[in-house]
């Protein structure tokens, strides 16, 4: 049987459920432990880091045959941080999942497998999240199947990478049209990083329902 530790940083992150539910699903043909930091990594076969923020060095890496991250861009393009928020306010239509190794440089690993979903302008942050999620988890069952008799290919062309995004990217003006400031509150989470404005000496946070679609 596989040995499979998930590290993903975040206990609070709406990607655990998802963990989660892939880990009892796949429970008769890999042992699997969803882990929070690096320190309970004790090796085994494959190691995902999912929206992991710690620093994973080649230490740990090596007790693992494969030690992989899933990034949310079409590589070298978007490397790191937030990339799914980034390329959402830059205007795409579809969002690009890479499935790459682990190296020291970020985002810089051999690449494995992609997977792209499309996106149509409404979608509110559970509804993206969906969407990216399922797509991870299809290229974690990728890699339990595939890894072991394939291989992956370097990163081609010019890289460009996003910057850490932090609360004040979620600040609104008030005096824009809401049309376009969308995109900056549906991206924000309305939990741990909500878009907000300021108003009238008032700081308000944003939350947004979809009536209907």
């Amino acid at each position: 049987m596989l040995r499979v530790s998930i590290l993903c940083s975040d206990p609070a992150h709406p990607v655990i459920a998802w963990l989660e539910r892939w880990a009892a699903d796949n429970d008769e043909r890999a042992d699997i432990s969803i882990l929070q930091k690096s320190a309970e990594c004790e090796g085994g076969d494959f190691l995902f880091l999912i929206s992991c923020h710690q620093i994973i060095g080649r230490d740990i890496r090596d007790r693992y045959r494969y030690a992989l991250v899933i990034h949310a861009s079409d590589l070298p393009t978007g490397r790191g941080w937030s990339p799914m928020a980034w390329e959402i306010l830059h205007g795409a239509d579809n969002i690009v999942v890479s499935l790459l190794n682990a190296e020291d440089g970020v985002d810089s690993g051999a690449i494995w497998q992609k997977r792209r979903f499309a996106l149509d302008g409404s979608e509110l942050l559970d509804e993206l999240n969906a969407k990216l999620f399922e797509a991870e988890l299809e290229l974690m069952s990728w890699a339990l199947e595939n890894c072991a008799k394939t291989s992956p290919r370097a990163q081609e062309g010019e890289a460009t990478t996003y910057p850490r995004r932090t609360p004040q990217d979620s600040q609104i003006d008030p005096n824009r049209p809401l049309f376009e400031s969308f995109d900056t509150i549906r991206i924000a989470d309305p939990d741990r990083f909500p878009a907000f404005f300021t108003l009238r000496g008032a700081t308000y946070k944003i939350r947004l329902e979809k009536l209907s679609s």
